[in-house]
């Protein structure tokens, strides 16, 4: 009996109660999407079994506490290179290209896993470890170790992300970068470095924006950027001269949003018609369906998870730990606002899914792995990790 109670302390519960309530919302979202009549599969049954496998995955990474962690994170992220590098030679009978990029391995009737959504989780392990084992190197910190660091962090996170760009999966590079971000900005690195990095980055962003808008030949030509990439900036910004184009989905989707209006039209009575609506936009379904309080409802279940996760890594005694818990707050915080964002036309289209909500395998199993690293977290060092008043 001793024994049980000691492993249910070790859970943490009030993680795992935000996981199920993401699932119910998820359910119903889904099976709402449903009923316009374009999908012949029912895709709640298979959300529901991937949750079961995310499940496994969590009990799967309490076998390893966060010095193992510590230990195989270059083995891990090697892993993941290396599934990256073979998904890009492959054959397209086993690599096929979806949507213009090639990031899917199809696995028969088990369908298809995208290695990018586990090489996010694999990469802050791998950053976490530079900086501890950085920290640990140069105790006294000066400019030229913290320039020593960033070095590191960039050169470590330019390689999976130049596979990625490859595919090409802008979504997902994207959170790649947001991760970086993430970390460096809770890294100890000196704002003397940071300011003039990241302002000299958003001057070139503004640049190759007004580019976009006013000469487009000279990305196409120099950068290699496709026609249908410029549609997505274009949508975004006039949607209705897209209409029939790049701006139905974003048109679409605001009207939903919008047509909800407080408190949404009811479970499965919604009337706008939005392809894939079950995976992108899943919170343009919540919108409608649900209105104002059903998407207030899912902003504040991210609110509570975020705030979650950023206890933990306050709390923490490891300094590993802490920068693995900013690695998984960068990405899900960005994965929200971006997916949330585009549907609202606060942000350009992506294909980035709304984490724990929206359909799909890889993407799920990918989140649920992220947060198997804050459950062991709890499970192996809550005695002596968290402070005694939160014990």
């Amino acid at each position: 009996m001793e024994t049980r109670q000691r492993f249910a302390d070790k859970i943490d519960w009030g993680l795992l109660f935000l996981l199920m309530l993401f699932f119910i919302v998820s359910a119903m979202g889904i099976s709402s999407a449903q009923t316009s009549g374009q999908y012949g599969t029912n895709f709640v049954i298979r959300q529901a079994f991937w949750y079961v496998v995310g499940g496994i995955i969590i009990g799967g990474a309490l076998f390893l506490d966060s010095d193992q962690y510590k230990r195989l994170a270059w083995y891990i992220y090697g892993a993941g290179i290396f599934l990256l590098l073979i998904l890009l030679i492959s054959p397209e009978s086993i690599a096929p290209y979806r949507n213009g990029a090639k990031s899917w391995f199809m696995l028969g009737p088990l369908g298809s896993i995208q290695p990018s959504e586990f090489m996010k989780t694999f990469l802050i392990l791998a950053l976490a470890r530079i900086i501890t084992n950085h920290h640990e190197l140069y105790p006294s910190k000066t400019v030229q170790t913290d320039f020593q660091l960033l070095v590191k962090i960039g050169v470590t996170t330019l390689l999976p992300l130049a596979f990625i760009m490859q595919q090409p999966d802008l979504g997902t590079s994207l959170v790649i970068l947001a991760i970086m971000t993430g970390i460096i900005l809770v890294s100890g690195i000196t704002w003397k470095l940071i300011v003039p990095i990241y302002a000299s980055i958003g001057v070139l962003g503004g640049i190759i924006l007004s580019l976009v808008i006013w000469a487009p030949e000279l990305l196409e030509k120099y950068l290699n950027v496709k026609p249908y990439q410029f549609g997505r900036i274009y949508a975004w910004l006039d949607p209705y001269n897209y209409a029939k184009l790049e701006g139905f989905h974003l048109i679409n989707s605001l009207n939903a949003i919008g047509s909800g209006q407080i408190f949404g039209k009811g479970y499965s009575d919604g009337e706008v018609y939005i392809p894939e609506n079950h995976t992108d936009f899943i919170f343009s379904v919540i919108g409608e369906e649900y209105g104002f309080i059903g998407a207030s409802v899912v902003i504040s279940l991210y609110f509570l998870l975020i705030y979650h996760l950023t206890k933990t890594a306050l709390d923490t005694k490891e300094p590993f730990n802490a920068y693995v818990c900013a690695g998984i707050i960068s990405m899900i915080t960005f994965h929200v606002f971006q997916n949330i964002g585009m549907t609202i036309q606060l942000l350009p289209i992506t294909g980035i899914p709304l984490p724990f909500i929206s359909y799909g395998g890889s993407s799920l199993m990918g989140n649920m792995l992220a947060l198997g690293l804050v459950f062991s977290m709890r499970f192996h060092h809550k005695t002596y990790m968290f402070s005694s008043e939160d014990s």
